[in-house]
This record gives structure tokens, C-alpha cells and sequence, in this order.
């Protein structure tokens, strides 16, 4: 059960069979390494630069933006999430810390309540030297690159490159840094630093530590897959929103983030950006028929299950 790697640049220069690819893999694996992205590599190491001094600080500059009951952005420290339970297995906490941030400007004509106290509450900012900086250009970044990825998405499904556009022209897409701390004593029973779940929105982009090791997917035999990382690529899956969006055809494959026993002291980073459609979007298959979820609301029970 291979992860393809497939060329976004190329594609963007005309080559149509690039989106065959990625048609294969969205049905048989719902993930995909995306080379030839163009995202510049100064980037990527002033976030990854940024991060590693946010989570290494000391811990009154965490508390500091410890994100409050019931709000998305802002540090979660260990023990406050278990993505298990957004697919209703009662597991022990996550085995990791993590900073949220949430979109960068609100519409100016939204005025959903729920959405101006959710998706689009401010994001507290931690005191670490050029940490805002860092992040507001790679979430800049991130936004982009979704919006190409979904053109390339409609385009292997068939459909005009523009198709997803009117969904996703402001989206409430979040970006989370993570921070797997190396163990140093066994996990409980069906604990993990990750445990096994599916990402809610349309698509993630993840940008793993070089050379880390833990994610895995779960292959239609029941096998657990390793992914490893491809250096300077992405790893991008589906979401169940797009799973929705294509009436079942695309995967939202469950994954989760082990502990591999030889790398138990060594700890791991990534960054993961969550696109997700409008907050008013409504998602439903593109052949027409079978259910649709409002992407906002959706998104609110799905957080709201993993951090209860």
C-alpha cells in the first residue's frame, strides 16, 4: 500500500496525468506526497525554527496562551485531546502538546455568532521572538497551497479546476504545530501520541520533522502502513468532507501517530494545515442525492468531540 508522490509544478505546467495520480490515490489511500510544491525553503525553517522555540520554552510563556474551555486557538498541553473519541473510541489522552491558529482576517460581512466565537476568534499570540511573523507568512503559504491542491483535486475528478472555488473562498482553515515529547515510561493501554482518526475538513498538508517516523494508515486489509516523510515534500490527505464531496469515491483514510519502540527518547514536530471549506459552505456529493453538512457547524462538533 505505497503513498504515491506526485508533482504539483507539473501539473501546473500542463501535465494532465498528474491528476490521473491522484485520482488512484485519493480512491486507494486517500494519501499523497506533494513534491514540486514552490514553497520556499526559508519558510519552512523560520516556522520550524519558530515552533521548536515555542514548544521549548519555559512554561509560563505557554500557559500564557492556553487556549480556554471550549476555543480552538491557543497552546493545548498534554492530556487535553484524544482524536479517537471524533470516532467515538473512549482512549486515554493524546501523547502531545500543541499551538493553534485559526484564519488570519474575518469576512466582512459575516455575522454568524457561532462563527465570529469559533473559527474566527483570535489567536493568542505567545512571547517568542518572530513566532507571529513566521507563522502569519507560513499560514499565508498553507492557504495557497490548498486552494492549488483543490484545483488539481477537481481536475481529477473530472471537473472544471474552478468547481471548488466558490466553497472555499474564505475558508476557516486552521494550522497546529505539534510536539510529540520523547517517553520515557510506557504508554497506557490503547494510548498513542496521536490516536487513530480521520481529519474532518476537505484536505491536510503536513510538514513532518525530516527523518521522523510514527504515522501510519490503516490499510483496507486492517494493516497498520507506515508513512514515512519524502525530504522537502509535503504529505497531503483527504479529509471526510471531501470524502462526502465525492460521494464516497475519495477516502478519508484513519490514521494515527505511534511511538516506534527504538525512537521512544526521541521526540516529534510537525505542522499540519487543516483546510476547511467556508463557514457557510454546504458540502454534499457532486452527483447529486445522499446527505450535506454546513462545513462550520460540522467542524464545532467534531473539536468539540475530541476535547470533551
Amino acid at each position: 500500500m505505497a503513498v504515491a508522490v506526485v508533482d504539483l509544478g507539473a501539473f501546473e505546467a500542463g501535465d494532465l496525468a498528474v491528476a490521473a495520480e491522484v485520482d488512484r490515490a485519493c480512491r486507494e489511500t486517500g494519501f499523497l506526497v506533494l513534491a514540486g510544491h514552490g514553497v520556499p525553503a526559508e519558510e519552512i525553517a523560520a516556522i520550524r525554527a519558530a515552533v521548536a522555540a515555542f514548544f521549548g520554552a519555559e512554561p509560563g510563556v505557554k500557559e500564557a496562551v492556553r487556549a480556554g474551555p471550549g476555543k480552538p486557538y491557543g497552546y493545548l498541553g498534554m492530556g487535553a485531546e484524544a482524536l479517537a473519541r471524533s470516532k467515538g473510541e473512549q482512549t486515554p489522552p493524546d501523547l502531545k502538546e500543541s499551538f493553534n491558529g485559526g484564519p488570519l482576517s474575518v469576512p466582512a460581512a459575516e455575522t454568524d455568532p457561532d462563527a465570529l466565537a469559533f473559527c474566527y476568534a483570535p489567536t493568542p499570540w505567545p512571547e517568542v521572538a518572530g513566532f507571529r511573523e513566521a507563522w502569519e507568512a507560513y499560514y499565508r503559504r498553507m492557504e495557497g497551497l490548498a486552494a492549488r491542491v483543490m484545483a488539481l483535486f477537481a481536475v481529477a475528478l473530472g471537473r472544471d479546476r474552478d468547481v471548488f472555488a466558490p466553497a472555499i473562498d474564505a475558508p476557516i482553515s486552521a494550522l497546529r504545530a505539534l510536539n510529540y515529547p520523547a517517553t520515557d515510561r510506557p504508554a497506557e493501554a490503547g494510548q498513542q501520541r496521536a490516536g487513530a482518526h480521520t481529519d474532518y475538513g476537505s484536505l491536510t498538508i503536513l510538514l513532518p520533522d525530516d527523518g521522523s517516523r510514527g504515522l501510519e494508515i490503516r490499510a483496507p486489509s486492517g494493516e497498520w502502513v507506515a508513512v514515512d516523510p519524502v525530504p522537502g515534500a509535503f504529505v497531503v490527505n483527504i479529509g471526510d468532507l471531501m470524502e462526502l464531496w465525492t460521494g464516497g469515491r475519495w477516502r478519508s483514510t484513519l490514521h494515527r501517530v505511534v511511538v516506534p519502540g527504538e525512537l521512544a527518547g526521541r521526540r516529534r514536530m510537525s505542522l499540519a494545515f487543516f483546510h476547511q471549506p467556508n463557514w457557510h459552505a454546504e458540502v454534499r456529493p457532486m452527483e447529486g442525492g445522499g446527505e450535506s453538512v454546513i462545513s462550520g457547524p460540522y467542524l464545532m462538533g467534531k473539536f468539540a468531540s475530541a476535547t470533551s
